[in-house]
């Protein structure tokens, strides 16, 4: 099965929508829907000036909030502010659940954490917050928040047994994959450390199934009436994570052998976009490694295939390999050192092939579904020893499904240090092909889990040495796709931030480069309980904005609403300011005699 049509063994499912629109109400697309805005010109004439956005107004950014909402929002965060809670929070909801009982405790949790942070327990129960939100401009991304709690012993056993092929257990066979890619017990809890993502651990194939009926119910309620709703996925919750480790070590290699080649042609240090190898020194370089016969590698390349420039750069290098590397036959990758193709295992099992194909599978069903619903469909990031694996799949529906319009979006994580080549190469590859392009940007959730994992396998840290880099990256990035976006209406992207100074940055780059709110280019994303400042006043100003919605039970949502709470905990400045503008809203209600306001 070649990298090209790795995603391609395919099985479709039959798609019922619901009303229940997830969109923002203030945000209504043209009766000839969104593409029919081409280019800018005429259509940015039509459109209205854009309000003025400001976050420091709170009667408008707490306009939806009643006043004792506000006021579990103040207490939520103040506790949220504790270490010394945080540390004991654990015991401390299970001696309160002991003192109280189940029912007192539900609806303690719902009027404190649960409240704040989950919007209900099932799809019904959550549709009048969605209706309430659509009114004042902001949509919802539901996110279904129930999770497996697991001892760390159990998390580390499911880890090791689902990342280790049977080869290899049953020491038949070594791997050849680097450290980065093999499974290591000490770090088997992909939990630890990590407090804004949720985690799956394999089980078997027919708690992949479970996973994906979910998003398809996510899917279904997030379709309808709209043509802007959003869902979103984690491909490790779809199959054995064991062939992300493989595929990722197999397109990392390939990736450094060219960057190895480039370096030997005096051509390091450039952006991975601008790196261009001479043809007939990457022939010889290929001819002595035997990756191929002569006549092989003349039928790579050709004028057809490369043009007259006698260079190709790394996109055009991926479109050669793919038809050659045969992933679930022998998954071999070159091999500097040696000068040889070394195999990454001996071979697949046939359960493990058919577990392998079904991944694919269910991924083709979700991405069929949010086609069919009208739904734009976010492929989460993880770690990045996976994360290769998750976008070269995620680029495969791209090419399938954003033919007309971006409704496969691959997630980026600005605080990696080849955020930039990531993001810069999948633009070029979306114009050379003819897809569009769409994207969310985020600044990562693995960061403490991924430094120590480096620090203690040894190898190099994939992150950003400081935190103003990361925002620097996660700026250059953005920059680089919303100047995209303003020469190909055809293109997307969704900003994931809830940094205050991020959104402003785009605001202005919106401005300065013509892009208006309504062309529906541009969308924001923060969390149900989080950064009201920053949703409600974008949403009330026309910009398409949207929050995460989890749902669930209380007792299954617990894990969630740690990690928020620990969240929270982290982001010292920004829920310093929001506790600021939560009192200074309840001082302003209480002193204008608006302290029953009821949102209208």
């Amino acid at each position: 099965m070649s990298l090209r049509r790795v995603s391609f063994v395919l099985r479709s499912g039959l798609c019922r929508r619901v009303p229940l629109s997830t969109a923002p109400a203030t945000c209504e697309q043209s009766a000839a829907g969104p593409e029919a805005v081409r280019g800018r010109g005429a259509a940015e004439a039509a459109w209205p000036p854009v309000p003025a956005v400001d976050f420091g107004n709170t009667q408008e950014a707490y306009r939806s909030r009643r006043s004792w909402e506000l006021v579990r929002s103040l207490l939520v965060l103040r506790l949220c502010a504790s270490p010394a809670l945080l540390a004991r929070q654990e015991q401390l909801l299970h001696l309160t659940r002991r003192l109280l009982g189940q029912r007192l405790f539900d609806k303690l949790m719902k009027m404190t954490f649960y409240g704040q942070f989950v919007a209900g327990e099932d799809q019904e129960s959550i549709r009048p917050l969605i209706r309430h939100n659509r009114t004042f401009g902001v949509g919802s991304i539901l996110d279904y928040s129930v999770e497996e709690d697991l001892t760390t012993e159990e998390a580390e056993r499911k880890e090791m047994e689902s990342c280790t092929s049977a080869v290899e257990r049953d020491g038949h066979g070594t791997s050849k994959r680097e450290k980065q890619f093999q499974a290591h017990r000490a770090f088997g809890d992909r939990r630890d450390g990590v407090v804004s993502a949720r985690t799956y651990f394999y089980a078997n194939e027919a708690r992949c199934d479970s996973h994906m009926e979910t998003f398809l119910r996510c899917i279904e309620a997030s379709g309808g009436a709209s043509e802007d709703g959003f869902s979103a996925i984690k491909l490790t919750a779809l199959g054995r994570p064991q062939f992300l480790l493989q595929f990722s070590d197999v397109l990392t290699k390939w990736r450094r052998f060219f960057h190895q080649v480039a370096a030997e042609q005096g051509k390091a240090g450039l952006d991975a976009k601008d790196t261009k190898l001479e043809v007939a020194a990457l022939q010889e370089s290929v001819v002595k490694m035997g990756i191929a016969s002569r006549t092989e590698i003349e039928n790579w390349f050709t004028v057809e295939t490369l043009g007259v420039s006698g260079t190709l750069d790394l996109l055009d290098w991926g479109s050669l390999i793919d038809s050659r590397t045969e992933l679930s036959k022998h998954l071999v990758v070159p091999d500097m050192q040696t000068g040889r193709l070394e195999p990454l295992l001996s071979r697949f099992t046939e359960e493990e092939e058919q577990q392998m194909t079904r991944m694919l599978q269910r991924m083709d069903i979700l991405a069929k579904k949010a086609s069919e619903a009208g739904v734009r469909l976010m492929v989460d990031a993880e770690q990045t020893y996976f994360q290769p694996a998750i976008s070269r799949l995620t680029l495969e529906m791209q090419r399938r499904f954003n033919v007309e319009k971006p409704l496969i979006f691959n997630t980026y994580q600005c605080y990696l240090k080849d955020a930039y080549d990531n993001v810069t190469l999948d633009v070029e590859l979306a114009r050379r092909e003819g897809w569009c392009f769409g994207a969310k940007l985020v600044r990562g959730a693995y960061m403490a889990q991924e430094r120590a994992r480096a620090l203690d396998i040894g190898y190099e840290d994939p992150i950003n040495p400081t935190y103003e880099a990361t925002n620097a990256m996660y700026h250059r990035c953005l920059d680089y796709v919303l100047e995209e976006l303003k020469h190909n209406a055809r293109a997307a992207v969704m900003v994931a931030s809830h940094n205050e100074d991020t959104v402003r940055f785009t605001l202005r780059r919106m401005e300065e480069l013509g892009l208006h709110p309504a062309d529906r280019q541009v969308y924001f994303g923060q969390l149900l309980g989080m950064c009201d400042q920053i949703s409600f006043p974008l949403g009330q100003a026309g910009f398409p904005v949207y929050k995460y919605v989890p749902y669930g039970p209380v007792m299954e949502v617990l894990p969630y609403l740690s990690r928020r709470a620990q969240e929270n905990s982290g982001i010292v400045k920004g829920a310093q300011r929001e506790r600021q503008l939560l009192w200074q809203e309840l001082r302003r209600r209480l002193w204008t005699g608006s302290l029953f306001h009821r949102p209208a």
